[in-house]
């Protein structure tokens, strides 16, 4: 067992010496100077303790659920006379009802926009985004009264989406499939597991499902891809990874669906189809010449053996 005054725990059994840890950590924010992804660190009763923001790429191929609303009400519907159609307010509020600021529910541009531009503002600015997302209510929860839209509303809401920080989700459904490989980011420390982690990430941005549905991966440019264990600290070991990700990316992906991939394997992943048949037979040829040795060894062992057992039965006849 390490000593605790001189090291750091960043997972079961596993420790790191303070100045190790140090070190990396220095590497890191020299990496990130000037910019909101550098950590601090402080010490608490002989425990160095690193926080600051930890960049986590979406991996998800599941839509996740998103909750209607936020915990706390933000969202003041309008009076019974008015429509209210998944937080857009389409008609003529009454004069009470607008004097009350409009919920901000971002309405994003048709689909031939691009929709990770507040994505790719999030990774080149590197800040955190905003813990509050405001949530919208399904139409199917809703009666609609007052006067009915015109078709040209009706067509022109079909042919938006609703994004939350350039994520297209359905708006009925509250599903959010997030783009594969964009970022976002949580504040955390170096004290906090990775089931912790997680739970902060969901909290953020308020979806439902249970952090058990998730884990953490260490994805490297290289091909090869570590699952971080329920007791390993992420922070921690993301210093110790280093700061640059394109060389190795921490993502959310599914439990069940996430795969291992081993720096063996990981060697042989990019190569062409082509290259990779005459791997196998080279591979092939060379067990074929290694069973025709152990074949010609065992061979010439059972004459030998066989030899001496022939000598001793003819003393034994002599005799």
């Amino acid at each position: 067992m390490a000593d605790g005054q001189d090291s750091v725990q960043i997972g079961e059994n596993r420790f790191v010496s303070k100045s190790v840890l140090l070190s990396h950590l220095k590497t890191y924010n020299l990496y990130y100077e000037g910019q909101t992804l550098q950590l601090r660190h402080r010490e608490e009763e002989d425990e160095l303790i690193v926080e600051g923001l930890l960049n986590i790429s979406w991996g998800l191929r599941r839509p996740i659920r998103l909750q209607m609303q936020d915990d706390k009400e933000r969202i003041r519907p309008p009076p019974a006379s008015t429509s209210w159609h998944s937080g857009c307010n389409l008609e003529a509020q009454s004069k009470e009802g607008s004097q009350q600021a409009p919920p901000s529910v971002e309405v994003t541009e048709p689909e031939g926009q691009s929709n990770n531009s507040a994505v790719k503002k999030e990774a080149e600015t590197g800040e955190e985004e905003s813990p509050q997302l405001l949530r919208t209510k399904s139409d199917a929860g809703v009666w609609r009264r007052g006067p009915r839209r015109s078709p040209s509303d009706q067509r022109r809401i079909r042919r938006h989406r609703f994004s939350i920080n350039g994520h297209y989700y359905n708006h009925k459904t509250a599903v959010f499939t997030p783009a594969y490989g964009t970022l976002t980011n949580v504040r955390i420390n170096s004290c906090m597991t990775t089931p912790q982690v997680l739970r902060v990430l969901l909290s953020k941005f308020k979806i439902e499902n249970s952090p058990d549905d998730f884990a953490l991966y260490l994805v490297h440019t290289s091909g090869e891809r570590a699952k971080l264990k329920r007791s390993d600290h992420p922070l921690a070991i993301r210093v110790l990874q280093g700061p640059c990700e394109q060389v190795c990316k921490v993502f959310l992906m599914e439990e069940d669906l996430g795969e291992e991939v081993t720096y063996d394997v990981a060697q042989y992943i990019k190569f062409e189809m082509p290259v990779l048949r005459s791997f196998i037979t080279k591979l092939k040829e060379e067990e074929d010449r290694e069973v025709q040795k152990l074949r010609k060894r065992y061979k010439l062992f059972r004459c030998i053996i066989e030899k001496q057992l022939q000598s001793l039965t003819e003393r034994s006849t002599y005799v």
